[in-house]
């Protein structure tokens, strides 16, 4: 969605890169919010564009929580039919070249969102 050089970066060229990466033979491709600046509106365009060329179980994500929006952008991967997704304890993390991006979604708030939609 974005990154510390180019700042927003279009879907289009993000499902260019994983495809590219799928077919140089990576058995999964994660895609990441570095700086933390998506939000639900601009994951869905992103994942729209990335899974056309890509099965959802080879596709995962990773959420920044800079906006306070990792979550929300959690749940509309998995709404998409993305499974798998990186989290730590108490959001901690951040990036070293990424100047102000935080930490990363919170595995307890992730677990406790699996709960309440009933996904084990």
């Amino acid at each position: 969605v974005g990154g510390p050089y180019e700042g927003r970066v279009k879907p289009e060229k993000v499902a260019y890169v994983a495809k590219r990466l799928l077919d140089m033979g990576c058995y999964e491709v994660s895609l990441g919010d570095t700086i933390g600046i998506g939000t639900p509106g601009t994951v869905a365009k992103m994942l729209d564009a990335v899974l056309k060329d890509l099965p959802a179980n080879v596709v995962a994500v990773h959420f920044h929580d800079t906006y306070g929006q990792a979550l929300a952008n959690l749940l509309t991967a998995i709404q998409m039919g993305v499974s798998i997704a990186d989290a730590s304890v108490s959001g901690l993390g951040g990036c070293p070249y990424a100047e102000g991006a935080s930490g990363n979604v919170a595995t307890e708030d992730v677990v406790y969102m699996m709960y309440g939609l009933g996904i084990e």
